[in-house]
């Protein structure tokens, strides 16, 4: 009986607001996938001023973690064949990296690679209000290939606590990634 091969997802945690949804991705992610953890530094020190968990343990929730300098590890080559990227939450810097080409860091390479290659590619960002720079580069980044989902939570299905707004954001990315999951209420159910 042949093993099942499971998907590889790329998980890039940048330095803005709501760690929690690239957290709660790599829990729900742990699993079903093999997941590709990139974390900035911004975004470690975001972790520690937006949750109660030390340093490694969202490392931890990862199957591969890679530094964002560490431009040798697999998921920098189109070779290597992942099946999509998640930048949750993905910073306006980062987003204008990715809308311009401009591969600095591993996290933005990884993203150019999903771009070049035509591979899902899936920014929540984070932001309010967006100045014009903020839109136009969502308009590139979305011309070049990938979907702009802003961490924007739907109320319909009347959410209790912090944990099921994050739930609804981090749902409709499994949606689009297409990983099956019960994390909200859908529409008319």
């Amino acid at each position: 009986m042949q093993e099942m091969v499971k998907m590889e997802v790329v998980v890039g945690i940048s330095g803005a607001s709501g760690v929690n949804y690239g957290i709660r991705l790599l829990e729900v992610l742990k699993p079903s996938c093999v997941t590709h953890l990139i974390i900035t530094e911004a975004a470690r020190k975001i972790v520690e001023i937006e949750t109660t968990l030390g340093p490694g343990e969202v490392d931890a929730l990862a199957d591969h973690v890679y530094g964002p300098e560490e431009f040798t590890a697999p998921v920098a080559s189109g070779s290597y064949p992942f099946e999509a990227m998640v930048v949750a939450p993905c910073s306006m810097r980062t987003l204008a990296g990715i809308a311009s080409g401009f591969s600095d860091t591993l996290l933005t390479r990884t993203a150019d690679v999903c771009l070049k290659e035509r591979r899902k590619l899936i920014l929540v960002t984070r932001e309010t209000p967006l100045s014009l720079v903020h839109l136009k580069n969502m308009v590139q980044a979305t011309e070049a290939g990938a979907v702009v989902l802003p961490a924007c939570p739907a109320f319909y299905a009347r959410p209790r606590n912090i944990d099921d707004l994050v739930d609804f954001v981090v749902g409709r990315v499994l949606d689009l990634v297409g990983v099956e999951h019960e994390l909200y209420r859908r529409w008319g159910t």
